[in-house]
């Protein structure tokens, strides 16, 4: 949420003249409107998917969903004026638009950061106590949980922009859209928005790897004798959850890929001056994240892809399609 936060300092712009062609202009709409309508309907696709087939509804895919939808926000409601924004290098909404954008786009990133960490100790659960995480782990516990980090970061959100800092017209920079916060309030949401959810997901990742890797070290040696039915199912269950580990891992790592040089140069921002046009660009890198995570989906599920073919194909509405076997 601290990526539109100024530390008691707004550096001044004027919204520049156009200095590019307007073919060159047109192209960046064109460019913009594309990677939104991909944040938009590869989300929806997912959010569909996992909503009507049963066979999805699974502890895991409900915290995908809660990604996806959380995605979907933001190609939807922060893409559009953010890209504009990028674009036009100046805010050209006014000040009651910029209060709005700035609650939710600082709500939507808190709440992607958070479902990947769950996403992360999911994983870490699944692999680490399979047999525990089945008897206790259900699709309703869940949506508990989902629904109440929304809630609760709604809630964290609303009163952290209210109480703690200022957003007026008469100390915002002409042309920017910016929240004047104090430097110590500035690095409490720094702790909570960012450092404290980046460094679950990095120590259960590491633990998930290592894990992991014992398991195929098991499976291999399973391999290399003759088995009962029980130990077969066993190592089909590992295989499952390590691919599973190794794609929501891959969506981790593009997630941090983002997020970093955001934050880094975020960080920075007490040593040196830190750049509009700069800032910008890099939010733009971070937003994008909400665009690539349907298409890693994708690309390593096949399950997904016959979701995309049923939903185009309008075959979802023939009857009982909800309970089709699309797990093969």
């Amino acid at each position: 949420m601290n990526e539109f936060n100024q530390s008691d300092h707004c550096v001044h712009f004027s919204c520049p003249k156009r200095s590019a062609s307007n073919a060159v202009y047109i192209l960046l709409y064109v460019c913009s409107a594309t990677v939104v309508l991909l944040t938009v309907w590869g989300n929806l696709l997912i959010i569909i998917s996992v909503f009507h087939f049963k066979q999805l509804h699974t502890p895991t895919n409900m915290l995908v969903l809660s990604l996806a939808v959380s995605d979907f926000l933001v190609g939807a409601l922060v893409m559009p004026p953010m890209l504009i924004w990028t674009i036009e290098s100046c805010w050209i909404f006014g000040n009651v638009l910029c209060i709005s954008f700035l609650v939710i786009a600082g709500f939507c990133m808190t709440i992607s950061i958070y479902n990947v960490t769950l996403i992360a100790v999911d994983r870490y659960l699944a692999l680490s106590n399979p047999f525990l995480y089945t008897n206790k782990i259900s699709t309703r516990t869940t949506c508990i949980v989902v629904h109440f980090i929304w809630c609760i970061l709604a809630l964290y959100v609303t009163a952290f922009y209210y109480f703690t800092g200022t957003i007026s017209s008469s100390v915002m920079c002409p042309g920017e859209c910016f929240y004047l916060l104090t430097e110590v309030w500035s690095e409490i949401d720094l702790i909570i928005s960012f450092i404290f959810p980046l460094s679950i997901i990095i120590i259960l990742y590491t633990l998930v790897f290592l894990i992991a890797k014992k398991h195929a070290t098991a499976i291999r040696e399973l391999n290399n004798y003759t088995r009962p039915k029980t130990q077969k199912i066993t190592s089909h269950s590992m295989k499952s959850e390590r691919k599973a580990a190794k794609v929501l891992g891959i969506l981790v790592f593009v997630f941090l890929a983002c997020l970093l040089p955001y934050f880094s140069y975020s960080l920075l921002g007490t040593a040196i001056e830190p750049q509009t046009e700069t800032l910008l660009n890099f939010l733009a890198v971070v937003h994008l994240n909400s665009c690539i995570n349907p298409y890693i989906y994708a690309l390593f599920y096949p399950w997904f892809r016959r979701c995309i073919k049923l939903v185009i194909t309008l075959q979802i509405f023939q009857r009982d399609s909800a309970f089709m076997n699309i797990l093969l």
